[in-house]
């Protein structure tokens, strides 16, 4: 760690100076060794993840860390997850393949399982968590920018807790859902890729679990924001247990009438190729309700009437139940900004 390094040789020299080594650099060396130590501890236990994207730039890698001797990964929900099994290496550069175990999109969490039994990897134990104050140091583990690919080591981040808050984000920006209490971080934690991220102490003690990209909803700015683990854990136990009933279940028995597909609003979608393929337009035709609403190629939506979209197959899940004459607003993102569009349900020319 650089920031260690130089740390340590300033109190050094310091102590030099004053004519001789004082008991207090003797400590200073000792804090230091313990950190170098945790920071390789951490290390150990961290992930890189790498599965769906490359589409519309949407990247394919994010960061996740092991919570169990088995292979159980924590990380963020994520486009990157959207395919059937995704490629985990581990600390030591050695490749395994994992599965979705479960997810929680309303927190913007995920677990996954590697496939390979009988591991015994180093690993967090999550309930052994910790809470920070405003002004407590901190480090952020993360892949950020896909600087790993291999055996290297992950990004570290040093930062400070500013603040802890209810996320006031714009709702729908990446996708994400998560509205609960977060850390804002004083350091640039929230890159591409770092979805999935740990925050810890500098003991090395657990603190959170670092979000995706995210505009404040107020000032339109980035922020770098944490979830903490008091937040996750009890879900994260209980997907690994195989205990947990998400909160976007539908009741069973409910049916959808597909009363609308895009074709309806002169919309063709991008080819719906993994589970949840992000709903981008490919098409707007001429004459058509998408184009009056100034609808073009490469948005993406993300609300139908308030509701989050988060796939090809949720879009149409969503136009499905629009009747004829109902109120049709569509939120969009365009050149990572947002805009928002509204329109009356046509009646399907099929129904004149």
């Amino acid at each position: 760690m650089i920031w260690v390094s130089l740390h340590l040789f300033r109190k050094t020299l310091c102590c030099m100076i004053a004519g001789g080594m004082s008991l207090s650099c003797v400590s200073t060396v000792a804090n230091a060794d313990d950190s170098q130590a945790a920071v390789r501890s951490i290390q150990s236990r961290m992930v890189k993840i790498f599965g769906a994207g490359g589409l519309r730039n949407l990247y394919s890698y994010s960061t996740g860390f092991l919570a169990s001797p088995d292979g159980h990964i924590v990380t963020v929900w994520s486009h990157v997850l959207d395919q059937d099994r995704v490629t985990v290496i581990l600390a030591n550069g050695r490749k395994e393949t994992a599965v979705v175990l479960g997810a929680e999109p309303q927190l913007d969490l995920a677990v996954l399982k590697i496939e390979r039994e009988g591991l015994q990897l180093p690993y967090f134990d999550i309930e052994n968590h910790t809470s920070a104050a405003p002004g407590t140091r901190v480090l952020a583990f993360s892949n950020m920018f896909k600087v790993a690919t291999g055996d290297e080591p992950l990004s570290i981040l040093h930062g400070v807790i500013a603040a802890k808050t209810k996320l006031t984000a714009r709702r729908g920006a990446y996708e994400v859902p998560y509205d609960g209490p977060v850390y804002i971080i004083d350091a640039i934690t929230n890159n591409p890729g770092a979805g999935g991220g740990l925050v810890t102490n500098t003991r090395g003690e657990l603190l959170a679990m670092i979000g995706k990209e995210l505009r404040n909803n107020e000032s339109n700015t980035w922020i770098n924001y944490a979830m903490p683990m008091s937040e996750l854990t009890p879900v994260i136990k209980q997907i690994m247990t195989g205990d947990y009933v998400s909160q976007e279940t539908k009741p069973d028995g409910e049916d959808n009438p597909l009363r609308y597909q895009p074709l309806d609003f002169g919309l063709l979608m991008i080819a719906d190729v993994v589970f949840r393929t992000p709903a981008f337009i490919e098409v707007v035709d001429a004459d058509s309700l998408a184009e009056k609403l100034k609808l073009k190629p490469g948005d993406l939506i993300l609300f139908v009437n308030d509701n989050l979209v988060q796939s090809c197959r949720e879009l149409r899940q969503e136009f499905g139940r629009l009747e004829a004459g109902d109120d049709l607003s569509l939120t969009i993102r365009r050149d990572n900004k947002l805009m928002t569009v509204d329109a009356l349900v046509p009646r399907k020319v099929d129904e004149d």
